[in-house]
């Protein structure tokens, strides 16, 4: 039987943080104010502990929303040390930390080895030196490279955070981000588009003009162009699109900006739409066409509102669209029939002729 991951998450607030990117108001992005302590640590994994049915799970300690290997080291080492005792024991089977590529060195690595850190995600947000700098990030390229090797050397699993359409961004200068991240092997990364939030400075570039955030279908095409590059070359992306939060959903924090709760099912959906118009691009006076699918994929190829099967009928000319749900279908894959014709793709199969035309435009 294959058990369920579960993660609780530990939130260190801005804690340790040395640069005011303008994008970020960590507060406000995480909805958590204040640091954890040891104790809240321990009543943080009690509290889920009780939820959780331990036989059937596989748990996980993840330190999200700072830098921290930038908090003081007697202080990471304290909110470490409250995992162990569940560590030991063999309750809790991963730990996971979030920090910035310049704050990795060999003291660093050597704490986080003794309290059985596993993994570490780092964020990059971006490759390009202009972007960097207009997003206050103060750490280079060169930085995340470093901190790469010597984190594969010493055996981590590497995750990398990329946020696309901050200021100086371009959809090209995201490829570039990814193609430069596939290089160094990391083993799973998060999408993030940037979002004006309150209390930021990006806010106040955005009200004075000097700062134009990507709208939703812009986000949605350059998240697909960067979700294919990382999963064609094997790196898992394991996130698209910011936690919602209370106040996210409420529209208290977000001043503008991209921001959808369902994201990733946005760029997957767009993906599908990608998918079936390619396989149907020879097809030729359509009087209805059958569509299988997997019954876990329902959502994903329908589109929201069915806005995809609206979209092939529409752009395909065709006159009746049939869905079917099928278990003998696999996963991320489809199946279409019209007339004689069958055709079947999965999303792998797609992904290989796909290619990234149009980019070297500004969003």
């Amino acid at each position: 039987m294959n058990k369920k991951h579960y993660i609780i998450p530990i939130f260190v607030s801005h804690r340790g943080c040395p640069h005011d990117c303008v994008f970020c108001n960590q507060k406000k992005i995480t909805g958590h104010g204040g640091d954890a302590s040891k104790e809240d640590v321990v009543h943080k994994i009690e509290e889920h502990l009780r939820t959780i049915p331990r036989e059937s799970a596989v748990i996980e300690v993840a330190f999200f929303g700072g830098s921290f290997t930038a908090i003081p080291i007697d202080q990471q080492q304290e909110l470490l040390e409250a995992v162990q005792p569940y560590i030991d024991d063999g309750i809790i089977k991963n730990i996971r930390i979030s920090t910035r590529p310049d704050c990795i060195d060999m003291q660093v690595i050597e704490v986080l080895k003794k309290y059985k850190v596993q993994i570490v995600e780092l964020g990059v947000q971006s490759m390009d030196a202009e972007v960097l700098r207009l997003s206050n990030r103060g750490h280079s390229a060169k930085d995340v490279i470093d901190a790469v090797a010597l984190l594969k050397k010493h055996g981590f699993t590497i995750g990398v955070q990329v946020m696309v359409g901050l200021p100086g961004d371009t959809m090209q200068k995201s490829i570039d981000t990814v193609e430069k991240l596939i290089e160094l092997k990391p083993d799973i990364a998060r999408i993030y588009p940037a979002l004006v939030i309150t209390n930021t400075e990006m806010e106040r570039m955005y009200h004075s003009g000097l700062y134009q955030p990507l709208t939703l279908e812009e986000a949605v095409e350059v998240c697909k162009n960067l979700l294919i590059l990382f999963e064609k070359n094997h790196v898992d992306v394991i996130r698209i699109g910011l936690q919602p939060t209370e106040n996210i959903i409420e529209g208290k924090e977000v001043v503008a900006g991209p921001f959808h709760p369902s994201m990733r099912q946005l760029v997957v959906s767009s993906i599908y739409r990608d998918m079936m118009s390619f396989m149907l691009k020879d097809a030729i006076s359509i009087k209805e066409l059958e569509i299988h699918v997997n019954p876990r994929d329902i959502s994903d190829i329908l589109g929201q509102k069915r806005s995809n099967i609206d979209y092939i009928k529409a752009n395909m000319k065709i006159e009746k669209i049939v869905v079917f749900q099928a278990i003998d279908i696999e996963p991320q894959t489809i199946m279409l029939k019209y007339g004689e014709y069958t055709n079947i793709m999965s999303i792998k199969v797609f992904t290989t002729f796909w290619k990234f035309e149009g980019i070297r435009h500004k969003i």
